[in-house]
């Protein structure tokens, strides 16, 4: 057996280049890199005290309109309901290039979680003042995720307030930055 050498294995005689990506204008919603849609009137309505992440169970239509960016969680909410996660009021978009088999855009969509997040939400729930928000939707690994937050209403004075310390603290700031000039 003359040539054959089984210790080491062989090294590469050329130099090896790190991986380039495989497609550099990939779209970054579909890679995981960027929320598909935020509820952005969430953190302005409510206190948001406890987030989850859950799956969601959607038809092929739903997810390219996801993908090309029409979903909208503004009035959307979640409910828990003989043991499993219901969102509501989530608005898809149809598919522009759909056909007969396009979805309707404001059914009511699963949530998946485990039984025990669902059993510690529907504990959160039945507290008086406590609900369920969609904050985002976004991808993860290919799959589309919604994050749920339990939440309690904001006041009118509290909305004030919230105002009143975001603008102090950008004034802070503002005044730091020109401070250092």
């Amino acid at each position: 057996m003359v040539g054959y050498s089984f210790g080491m294995p062989r090294q590469p005689s050329h130099q090896v280049q790190p991986k380039k990506e495989k497609n550099p204008r990939r779209d970054p919603v579909a890679a995981g890199e960027r929320d598909a849609t935020q509820n952005r009137a969430a953190g302005h309505h409510y206190f948001l005290l406890e987030k989850f992440e859950t799956g969601v169970v959607l038809s092929g239509t739903e997810v390219k309109s996801i993908r090309a960016g029409r979903a909208n969680l503004k009035d959307a909410y979640a409910l828990v309901k003989d043991g499993e996660l219901w969102l509501l009021n989530a608005h898809i978009g149809p598919y522009e290039h759909g056909n007969i088999f396009n979805h309707e855009p404001l059914r009511t969509r699963k949530l998946l979680a485990h039984k025990n997040e669902v059993e510690k939400l529907q504990g959160k729930t039945q507290q008086k003042g406590l609900t369920l928000i969609p904050t985002r939707m976004y991808f993860k690994n290919g799959r589309v995720k919604v994050e749920v937050a339990v939440a309690r209403g904001k006041q009118l004075w509290d909305k004030r307030e919230t105002e009143r310390r975001k603008t102090a603290d950008r004034e802070a700031r503002a005044a730091i930055v020109r401070s250092r000039k």
